[in-house]
């Protein structure tokens, strides 16, 4: 016969393995879960340098803009300076 601790020992590797496998579930849920949010951040993070490449795109289109127009303005100002120089020379000579 079966006696009180055989009874015993039956009762609590039974509830053990019940336990140990809703852990079990659980943390294959948690990993599950996991996997999704971090595909998600991933998509976010994505979008994000996606965005911040067509916002910088026309940014650096302008600073060369701006850039190329400080170029030709110096290049105007040397020009008027030295047309000036020239007025001035032919002034004090003629």
């Amino acid at each position: 016969m079966i006696d009180t601790t055989q009874i015993l020992l039956v009762v609590v590797i039974t509830v053990l393995t019940i336990l140990l496998s809703a852990v079990g579930i659980q943390v294959f849920l948690i990993l599950k879960e996991a996997r999704e949010s971090i595909r998600k951040m991933n998509e976010i993070l994505d979008d994000a340098a996606e965005v911040s490449g067509s916002i910088a795109k026309p940014i650096s289109a302008l600073s060369n803009s701006i850039t190329g127009l400080s170029g030709v303005t110096g290049l105007l100002g040397w020009l008027i300076n030295h047309r000036k120089k020239k007025e001035e020379v032919k002034g004090k000579n003629g």
